[in-house]
């Protein structure tokens, strides 16, 4: 059975927190095999963007990644696995 771990993560006050959230995606960067980055561009930049990640790795390893980020203020991480 083949299991993908997909972690989502909105960041609000975009400018402010991506130095953050880059330091804990750098620390845990063997962990992630597929980066995915949206946020609305052209005339607005928006202060928020989402983060689409594919994960591999030990679960107790991808859970306290997940944890790390949601102890910054304004990021929310939310873990979803699906299995075949």
């Amino acid at each position: 059975m083949a299991c993908y771990n997909i972690v989502g993560i909105l960041v609000n006050h975009r400018t402010q927190k991506a130095e953050e959230v880059q330091k804990i995606l750098t620390k845990y960067g063997c962990l992630i095999k597929m980066r995915l980055g949206l946020h609305e561009a052209g005339n607005v930049c928006s202060e928020e963007g989402l983060i689409m990640l594919q994960l591999c790795g030990q679960k107790e390893e991808v859970s306290k990644f997940v944890a790390e980020l949601n102890e910054i203020k304004g990021v929310t991480a939310k873990l979803m696995e699906i299995c075949s």
